[in-house]
């Protein structure tokens, strides 16, 4: 190859992980209009594809070696819309409105909460364990709380006011979650060993599908709420190892 062919090539390659990160944008946009328009499935929908996008845009990034700071800033901003501004829309269009001014303080906590989570990454990168994510990771947040109110929405559930204290339950703590110093796994360092390990990663991706298909509503946000837990479990877990430790020390 001509070097330039290459360098043409080389400039193009950077196209590939910003164009999943303006999907992920799009889709996030796309929510909120359709939480607007009380079209709370398709909202919850797009919620899930801006997550797809947004898991595909670092990894094109790293095979295609089109890591930038822009990259980073720009998916950010992408994050925040979608897992941030889109999901506080979503549960205030479908039940929180009905609580007034309880309502929109339950998002604008998610939503700052969200910001202060995205601001932290960024500057926390290289600096804490890549195994745990500090606090919960955006996009499960967003999984939460939109996987609560498709639950919400698939079963045909009234809007009794009931429903609405659930709803500001699960968005307060999804927000104060996103800013905790509980320790997530990340998954970032966890491999099979061996020759086949990614016929293994492609077992395991195939029955988190199978059973996801089982009932979607359900699962996903059964699934996505024992995570959110188990950052909380592994807190728990290492306090009362320092504990231990220090009770031996006396």
């Amino acid at each position: 190859m001509k070097s330039a062919d290459r360098l043409r090539y080389h400039k193009s390659a950077y196209l590939l992980p910003n164009a999943a990160t303006t999907g992920n944008l799009f889709a996030g946009f796309y929510a909120i209009i359709q939480s607007i328009a009380g079209n709370f499935e398709l909202a919850v929908m797009a919620l899930l594809v801006g997550m797809i996008m947004d898991a595909l845009d670092g990894r094109i990034a790293r095979l295609t070696k089109t890591q930038s700071s822009f990259g980073e800033q720009y998916d950010s901003m992408s994050d925040m819309v979608t897992f941030g501004l889109a999901p506080a829309m979503l549960a205030y269009y479908y039940l929180l409105h009905e609580l007034g001014r309880w309502g929109w303080f339950a998002c604008f906590i998610y939503i700052a909460c969200a910001a202060v989570r995205l601001a932290r990454f960024n500057t926390n990168i290289g600096v804490v364990d890549s195994r745990f994510f500090q606090g919960l990771p955006s996009p499960s947040a967003a999984a939460i709380v939109g996987g609560f109110v498709w639950l919400l929405v698939d079963n045909k559930l009234p809007p009794y006011m009931l429903n609405a204290w659930l709803v500001f339950s699960i968005v307060i703590y999804a927000g104060l979650s996103m800013v905790s110093n509980a320790p997530f796994i990340s998954g970032k360092k966890m491999a099979f060993q061996g020759n086949h390990s990614a016929q293994i990663w492609v077992l395991v991706t195939i029955l988190l599908v199978a059973v996801i298909l089982i009932n979607p509503p359900v699962m996903i946000f059964a699934l996505f709420m024992c995570y959110a837990v188990s950052g909380w479990c592994v807190l728990y877990y290492r306090w009362t190892k320092v504990r231990k430790k220090r009770k031996k020390m006396l």
